[in-house]
């Protein structure tokens, strides 16, 4: 039987739905907002998958074409293809806002699938399917420790706005979403235009509010449902089988009092400054436990069970005992400072613009790469089609973490840190009239020690100033850690986390800015959830990090370079009358295909008549600029020009102004004295010097070469000069709407667009 709650939600009805579709699913939902809606089911397998070290959740995110009416741009392919980016970065921002409120010991897979039926390019499916996933695991029946709510929240002229429009959110500057539970706050993503920490907090807390509303709607909806459960199959179990189960309790009580013992004096019995040396500690305490265990006559197959389940669980606790209890780290840091840092610049010497940090072990490689507007990305989905000019990419090979892996393409991962480091420069990119290329930069991870995603983002903003990309101010980024007793009884911030520092009651909370305020933030919990009290400090001692690591970045390289690498291709842009447009571009592209050919350059034009001229050859790229602005320039009477004469009449000579415009030498203009036809004074070819002298209604142009000292060479001796007594009648101008009103042109010239 179909089950519908509904409530006023920030100004528009939020529904949920559920009993009528998708009806094998263990649970399925229905919301809508607006006219968005949003279907989320969810399965878990009923038994255990065998070999599983971790909880095996999927959270997938389909954006459907349709749900925006849209037909796939593509002539040969009209079904959805692979993902796209932005639905990737919604499902894991779906995944990391539920997953820590999961059984984390459960080895059933769970396979939550969004489905977005209907957007109406107005209320924001990533919200609504945020909600979706909350109540479809709400009504399931299964172990999770929600429900939990979002909301998104920009900021308008110093107010904040609430689940804002797509139109909104183009004037916000905040970008936050925000998921958490009643108390807690779980999950950040956020993207802002230098937003101050004190600012960020108190969004942050409003969100927490505001979305209490849509949690409540699901609890009213749970008291509606009765879930289907998602039991274990009970199977019988022999003595034998039971005594088993017993031995294993026994044995890992046994090996849990051995480790909390010895595990602080090995861990901790010098500083151990390398990831290898933590490695190699944690070696030792395994080998010594398991010579423990052999001598406690405990046979290899149990010993080996016993290491694998308890070794890295004490490890976490006796590490989060240490930082909690004494203020001390694994690797003797203070709780607030920041591993060595290492910043260096033009590494590479062909690429555009290069850079090299490192925070401790963590190493990345970032290189630039300039290119023509016209490179920029097209992107399609449900939004519609939109460009892309700016783009980072990140990479994370294997090697980076000393091991040995297939390497099968980009990842959630890679999407994810690529995103997170261009969401933090995109503010401070200059616009496209400014600096009219588009950007790719490229972070090459070469050692992966703790946040990687930061270190590119600092050595995005060192190789984008070594390329002289004119960016607005250096933007950093550092991760902040937590350690805490599950229940949030005691806690500490650590700076600058690290491998052993990211266990069960910890997070993951990256902090980007430049001196001014923050540009991005994201935020997992691996708890379930923090405390305002805890994001006040975080920010307090990210803040602290960002200014010491912006230090290190301006002394590497204080400012954006003034000049371009001599391999970056050159673009000179101006604006045009964008009725001028059609004459750049010429019948069929003829005139702009011209010049292209001509030139070797690529040429751009937006619908506003902002003209890009782009070439790695500075001469030819100069050489297009002007044949461009020729074509668009307003003549007047009185301009002098020298131009090739292209066509001869019996009663006078064209002579070419631009690309697209001729004028007309009469034959009583060619020289000071009377010519009997053009031909006997100029050949087609010829390069003379001429002046408007009128310009007619029609917008036909006049030309003289008298009075002109550069033609005087064509005058000498009296060439071709006549006795006007020998023509019969004597000399006659063209009768109106004779030759010289048919105006000939030249078989390459385009014509002149009517108006």
């Amino acid at each position: 039987m179909e089950k519908i709650v509904s409530t006023d939600w920030l100004g528009r009805q939020l529904t949920i739905k559920t009993g009528k579709m998708a009806l094998q699913a263990d649970a399925a939902v229905l919301v809508q907002y607006g006219e968005t809606v949003v279907m989320a089911t969810v399965v878990q397998n009923k038994s255990s998958r065998e070999g599983v070290e971790f909880f095996p959740l999927m959270v997938e995110f389909q954006e459907k074409l349709y749900a925006a009416g849209i037909i796939k741009g593509s002539r040969w392919i009209k079904r959805e293809g692979r993902p796209t980016d932005d639905s990737v970065l919604t499902g894991r921002m779906i995944d990391r806002s539920i997953r820590p409120l999961f059984n984390q010991e459960d080895r059933r897979d769970v396979q939550v699938i969004i489905t977005v039926l209907a957007v109406d390019q107005e209320n924001d499916h990533d919200i609504v399917s945020l909600v979706a996933s909350s109540a479809v695991l709400a009504i399931s029946g299964m172990e999770w420790r929600g429900p939990i709510g979002g909301v998104r929240i920009g900021r308008i002229e110093n107010e904040f706005i609430f689940n804002p429009t797509y139109a909104e959110q183009a004037l916000s500057s905040l970008d936050l979403v925000v998921a958490g539970t009643k108390g807690k706050t779980i999950m950040i993503e956020a993207g802002a235009n230098e937003v101050p920490e004190e600012l960020m907090l108190e969004a942050i807390i409003a969100g927490q509010e505001k979305m209490q509303p849509a949690i409540d709607l699901i609890v009213e909806l749970q008291k509606q449902v009765t879930p289907k459960t998602a039991s274990i199959k009970k199977s019988l179990k022999s003595e034998d089988e039971l005594k088993q189960e017993e031995d294993k309790k026994a044995l890992l009580a046994l090996g849990e009092a051995w480790l909390k013992e010895n595990v602080k004096n090995i861990l901790f019995d010098k500083v151990y400054y390398t990831k290898g040396e933590r490695k190699a500690a944690i070696g030792a305490i395994k080998e010594q436990f398991d010579a423990y265990l052999f001598s406690q006559n405990i046979s290899a197959d149990k010993r080996g069970y016993a290491i694998k389940s308890l070794v890295e669980k004490v490890v976490d606790e006796e590490v989060t005992r240490a930082i909690l209890e004494e203020g001390r780290r694994v690797d003797g840091r203070a709780l607030d400072e920041i591993r060595a840092l290492n910043a260096e610049v033009a590494l590479l010497p062909r690429d555009h613009g290069t850079s090299l940090f490192s925070r401790g072990e963590t190493q990345v490689l970032s290189i630039v790469t300039l290119g023509a507007p016209g490179l920029e990305q097209s992107l399609e989905g449900m939004e519609g089609q939109s460009k892309k000019r700016y783009r980072h990419h990140y990479n994370f090979p294997p090697f980076s973490v000393g091991e040995a892996a297939p390497m099968r393409g980009t990842g959630r991962r890679e999407n994810g840190h690529g995103a997170l480091a261009e969401k933090a420069l995109l503010p401070m990119i200059p616009n496209k009239e400014d600096f009219p290329y588009t950007v790719r930069v490229v972070s090459e991870t070469l050692g992966s020690n703790g946040s990687s995603s930061m270190a590119s983002t600092c050595a995005s903003t060192l190789a984008l100033m070594d390329a002289g990309v004119p960016i607005k101010k250096p933007v950093v980024g550092i991760a902040m850690g937590l350690a805490s007793y599950k229940d949030l009884s005691k806690w500490q911030v650590l700076t600058d986390i690290q491998d052993l520092e990211d266990g069960d009651g910890g997070m993951d909370f990256k902090i980007t800015g430049t001196a001014a305020g923050l540009t991005g933030i994201q935020l997992d919990t691996k708890t379930e959830g923090i405390t305002p009290e805890i994001m006040k400090q975080t920010f307090k001692q990210g803040r602290e990090a960002l200014n010491k690591i912006l230090k290190v970045i301006t002394d590497a390289i204080p400012t954006p370079r003034a000049e371009l690498s001599p391999y970056a291709p050159r673009i000179i842009s101006f604006h045009v009358d964008p009725e001028k447009i059609g004459a750049i571009i010429g019948p069929g592209g003829k005139v702009i295909n011209k010049i292209i050919d001509e030139t070797g350059v690529s040429i751009d034009i937006d619908d506003d008549g902002l003209v890009m001229v782009c070439g790695t050859d500075s001469v030819k790229v100069n050489e297009a600029v002007e044949q461009v602005k020729a074509i668009v320039h307003v003549f007047e009477v009185g301009e002098t020009f020298t131009g090739k004469v292209v066509r001869m009449m019996d009663f006078g000579a064209f002579v070419q102004l631009n690309n697209s415009q001729d004028g007309l030498v009469r034959a009583g203009e060619l020289a000071p004295y009377f010519v009997n036809t053009p031909g006997d004074l100029l050949n087609i070819g010829d390069m003379v010097t001429v002046k408007i002298i009128e310009i007619d209604d029609q917008g036909r142009i006049n030309l003289t070469m008298k009075g002109l000292s550069e033609n005087e060479a064509y005058w000498k001796d009296e060439k071709g000069k006549g006795n006007p007594e020998n023509r019969m009648g004597g000399f006659r101008r063209p009768a109106p709407g004779g030759d010289r009103g048919r105006f000939p042109r030249r078989d390459d010239a385009p014509r002149r667009p009517r108006f």
